[in-house]
């Protein structure tokens, strides 16, 4: 074979593409074709923006949703601080009712008295060092019942006090802060 012949193929090759492409079922073939790949490159770029969306959308959940735990968090630690104390007073309230009800007793003997000033000093100094804590006794007597800061245990008619008002203290209830420890024990009027 001699170099002329693959020439000639090339040549009739180039020909054989010239008749396909003046064929009019050819030109309408790459119409189409042309066609169908612009579609798919929108296609594609829609889908592309799709996807951004989806990306960003899911990004801007999961950044709310760490803002709202950071929020939480805090929240959370500031009401720990604010009543870190709640434990030790909720278990010093009964040393305070023993101590009142010791304080209740009038004493007889000189040696009594001494004693019971002693108690009374370490009463006040336990009642300061639970006001500088934030706690503070609930006011019952002569106000409206509170279901929020009274616990009805008695009630009781008298003509003389407004209706559904505290007549009596039975048990005294405390505040830490802005929160109810223990609710005050009281006798309403019907």
């Amino acid at each position: 074979m001699t170099e002329e012949e693959p020439v000639q193929q090339t040549e009739s090759s180039s020909e054989e593409v010239e008749e396909i492409t003046e064929k009019p079922e050819t030109k309408e073939t790459i119409e189409e074709t042309k066609e169908t790949i612009e579609e798919t490159e929108d296609s594609k770029e829609e889908l592309l923006q799709k996807q951004l969306d989806e990306a960003e959308d899911r990004y801007l959940r999961l950044r709310a949703d760490f803002d709202n735990f950071r929020r939480r968090a805090n929240l959370d630690r500031e009401a720990q601080e604010k009543y870190r104390a709640q434990r030790l007073v909720t278990d010093l309230l009964p040393v305070l009712d023993n101590f009142e009800r010791a304080l209740q007793v009038t004493p007889e003997h000189e040696e009594t008295k001494s004693v019971l000033q002693g108690m009374e000093m370490v009463y006040k100094t336990l009642l300061t060092a639970l006001e500088n804590e934030g706690v503070e006794p609930i006011e019952t007597v002569g106000l409206p019942f509170d279901p929020t800061v009274h616990q009805a245990v008695m009630t009781e008619n008298d003509e003389n006090a407004e209706p559904n008002s505290v007549l009596a203290e039975l048990q005294k209830g405390y505040k830490l802060k802005d929160r109810v420890i223990r609710p005050a024990m009281v006798k309403v009027n019907q």
